[in-house]
């Protein structure tokens, strides 16, 4: 109690305090305190700014880097990108000027990178603690990339993805693909596209569309090797009833070998055609579209013949086979990535080649996982094929497991196999593909 009594005594005193000593250390302690709360201010101003100008410049060069990468820009067009990035999203707050300014931009076509330095004057809300308006800088840079994309889809069309009261997995599936493909092809030059996209819609087999001039139609049961293409439109003449094709027969069933070393078989115990034909590599969006708009399901599920066509439209020996402008590039891994994109909703089920005649052609499982399997070790191995898997509401460990080993094997910063619980799952997993074979093309 006496301590506190002392202590109010010594504080009234000091309130009480005229002398000039004390006025004079008030108005030193008056003075510090404005110079910290005026350095603490212009300190705040210049730290805001530099956030500002740093996360424009970000996105100025990320999104110039995209626009180089996909075609959309010439190298001479990068400048006046950014700058026009960097004035729209200009934080003049604290600045002198109601813009960013961009000071230096390079373009290293060797590292394929773009770097870039901006600036701006801060306005100083107390200029008395500087000579003038000191200046922020910051730098910036990103990878891009002017390697050719082709990507090639393998979507289901079986019965299991018709509509009902429960889900509509055909209506997901399309709204998925569709918005993929817009994904792939936008912001770039449609004469000179730099990614271009193919669908393969599958069942009990694919239909070849105008590809079926190579498609060998059996008249009767066979296990031999099919003839090789000579160039004679053998389907005018043969009495077919639809352009499917089934497995490729014999030595090259595993293969991507032309049709000119060896056609490929439409077996005659085939009793299902699906309607919607494949469509070879395009950046045509609209022709892409349509083929997924088109989309029906029915039929059983030949997952590796879908696999085998899938290689077929990515690879170079089918360059000359093909229709002008979907020819696909021989492989270059600093210059070409070919990618695939495998979808599934249910097991492998029906497989031709090497099955007994008299078998049932819908009840081969293992038949049409191993040739599954077989068909996407030598995609990855021989053609250098990036694959991509999707298992669709799938709950067999089997139908999981075939889409895990045909997958490509992952890496610290790209899934490849993806499961999808409903479509916005669907919709997900090819938003994520897009988006790997995004960064793959800037990586690899």
């Amino acid at each position: 109690m006496r301590i506190f009594e002392k202590t109010k005594q010594l504080a009234g005193n000091l309130a009480n305090d005229r002398s000039g000593n004390f006025a004079v250390l008030t108005g030193v302690v008056a003075s510090m305190l404005m110079l910290s709360v005026g350095y603490g201010v212009n300190v705040a101003q210049s730290y805001q700014l530099k956030s500002s100008l740093r996360n424009a410049l970000d996105s100025a060069v990320t999104s110039t880097a995209r626009d180089l990468t996909t075609g959309a820009i010439e190298e001479e067009e990068a400048r006046k990108m950014v700058e026009a990035f960097l004035h729209a999203n200009s934080d003049p707050k604290f600045a002198t000027t109601d813009r960013f300014v961009l000071d230096r931009l390079v373009i290293d076509r060797t590292a394929k990178t773009i770097e870039a330095t901006a600036y701006a004057n801060v306005n100083l809300a107390f200029p008395i603690f500087s000579t003038k308006d000191p200046r922020v800088s910051i730098s910036s840079a990103a990878v891009y990339s002017d390697k050719t994309i082709e990507v090639a889809m393998m979507l289901d069309v079986t019965k299991s993805m018709e509509a009902n009261w429960w889900s509509d997995k055909i209506g997901d599936l399309q709204d998925a693909a569709e918005d993929a493909v817009e994904r792939l092809l936008d912001g770039q030059d449609p004469d000179n596209p730099r990614i271009r996209v193919a669908i393969v819609p599958y069942s009990d087999a694919v239909n070849t569309g105008s590809l079926s001039e190579y498609v060998h139609y059996e008249k009767t049961f066979t296990t031999g090797e099919p003839p090789a293409y000579t160039g004679v439109h053998l389907a005018a003449v043969s009495g077919r009833a639809d352009k499917c094709a089934t497995e490729r027969k014999g030595a090259h069933q595993f293969t991507a070998a032309s049709p000119a070393v060896a056609m490929v078989n439409r077996d005659v115990r085939l009793k299902f055609c699906p309607e919607v034909e494949l469509q070879p590599l395009t950046a045509d969006a609209d022709t892409l579209l349509g083929t997924i708009g088109a989309f029906k399901a029915e039929g059983h599920t030949a997952g590796h013949i879908g696999i085998q066509w899938t290689r077929y439209l990515l690879s170079n020996n089918w360059a000359n086979y093909l229709p002008k402008g979907s020819d696909p590039k021989v492989h270059d891994e600093k210059k070409v990535a070919k990618i695939a994109i495998l979808m599934t909703d249910g097991v492998f089920n029906t497989a031709f080649a090497n099955v007994a005649e008299d078998a049932k052609v819908r009840e081969q499982p293992a038949k049409s996982r191993s040739k599954a399997e077989k068909l996407c070790e030598a995609m990855k191995k021989d053609d250098k094929i990036e694959i991509f898997t999707i298992g669709f509401m799938l709950n067999q460990a089997n139908a999981k497991q075939v889409m895990k080993d045909c997958a490509s094997e992952d890496t610290s910063s790209v899934q490849h196999y993806y499961e999808a619980a409903d479509g916005e799952a669907l919709s997900e997993a090819f938003d994520a593909i897009i988006k790997n074979i995004e960064w793959l093309a800037l990586t690899k």
